[in-house]
């Protein structure tokens, strides 16, 4: 089968060669970048000791792509899939490039295969909110990462098309996570033991509505009583200084690390407190607790197992999460078994996707309550 595949950030990179190694065992793959051909080598850069797939096309779209249009996104992958003709488009994530595609090939009356399908954080002024629920509307099958994406689905009426295949994320975890330990060498670096520290991972910007929200944690951290190690990014560090608010000394304020380096100290941090989805998922997947600095997350699945905990930017809510906070024994597989790629890449080859099959989705619920009112 001859499939386009988009990508179009550093994780989103990571997430396409888990997935593209074993498509190309089964399918003919074309993998486009959408973004400049420069930018891949960047993030090969930061991301050393790992072996990543090369874009087969780069839109050259400029250094930002998030910053394009969505019309001349739109415009440059409807002549890539004209000419490619496709008979699968997969798109991931939650980008303007993830919309972008999808409504590409559906203008092209091509399949879309949706990956990371029936993410919700339920707030529909998020731009990322949007590009989900759009892209899941226009697919033409969809492979969630969790039972409970499915169920979401499901109550918005997709439910033919739809498989829960795990996460590719996790199987990018599994197979770095013995390069991590063979090459970072970051606990030696900062000077900490595993299960002795905590780690805090916060966005990189912080607006102006935000920053009593970003001094509520600081303070929290300067309370709490034990190492912790803060990558902090220049955005970061520039809002910190506006709010002079200074750090604890036992809060290590160091660098951005790359991925090998932030997953070494992942998987040994005694806790992480963190307001970023995908440190969350990845706290989980390597059973480690996780405080979230925020009043909800589209990772759900995580909190009612119990493995983490919604605290907001409130000192005393953080402070005694830290103290108090103690994940259950039990901690059931989530996000699928590490084979998520294999699975997605086999559900492709079993039968063919036709543009349109699930186009009769009807949500049955939303109908009868429209009828009443």
């Amino acid at each position: 089968m001859k499939i386009v595949s988009l990508v179009d950030s550093s994780a989103g990179f990571m997430h396409a060669t888990a997935l593209s190694r074993a498509l190309r065992r089964r399918h003919l793959e074309t993998l486009v970048h959408v973004g400049p051909h420069t930018e891949f080598f960047h993030v090969r850069a930061c991301l050393e000791h790992v072996d990543l797939v090369e874009p087969d096309l780069n839109l050259e779209l400029g250094t930002n792509a998030h910053a394009v249009s969505l019309g001349e996104m739109l415009i440059r992958l409807e002549r890539i899939l004209v000419d490619l003709r496709p008979e699968v488009v997969i798109v991931r994530g939650d980008s303007q490039a993830t919309l972008a595609g999808a409504l590409a090939a559906a203008r092209n009356f091509i399949p879309v295969a949706r990956l990371e399908a029936g993410i919700r954080s339920y707030h529909k002024r998020r731009p990322a909110e949007l590009n989900r629920a759009l892209a899941d509307r226009l697919a033409d099958v969809l492979f969630c990462d969790t039972d409970l994406a499915v169920q979401r689905l499901a109550e918005e009426g997709i439910a033919s098309g739809v498989h829960c295949s795990g996460a590719v994320g996790f199987d990018m975890l599994k197979q770095h996570l013995p390069l991590a330990r063979q090459y970072s060498s970051i606990l030696q670096r900062v000077g900490l033991y595993p299960g002795y520290y905590l780690l805090a991972v916060m966005h990189s910007t912080v607006s102006a509505q935000e920053q009593a929200y970003l001094r509520g944690v600081i303070r929290a951290l300067n309370t709490i009583r034990e190492p912790i190690v803060f990558p902090m990014s220049a955005q970061l560090r520039t809002a910190l200084d506006k709010l002079d608010v200074p750090l604890a000394p036992h809060v290590l304020a160091i660098d951005p690390l790359g991925y090998l380096d932030m997953l070494n100290l992942e998987a040994h941090a005694r806790a992480i407190l963190t307001d970023v989805d995908q440190a969350q998922r990845e706290a989980y997947h390597l059973t480690v607790p996780c405080i979230t600095l925020c009043d909800d997350t589209e990772v759900r699945e995580t909190v009612d197992a119990g493995w983490n905990r919604l605290v907001g930017g409130q000192t005393d809510r953080i402070v005694d999460a830290v103290r108090d906070f103690l994940p259950p024994i039990d901690h059931p597989l989530l996000f699928g078994d590490g084979h998520a790629a294999d699975y997605i890449a086999d559900t492709l080859s079993a039968q063919p996707i036709v543009f349109g099959q699930n186009y009769d989705r009807v949500a049955v619920p939303l109908l009868a309550d429209m009828a009443v009112g």
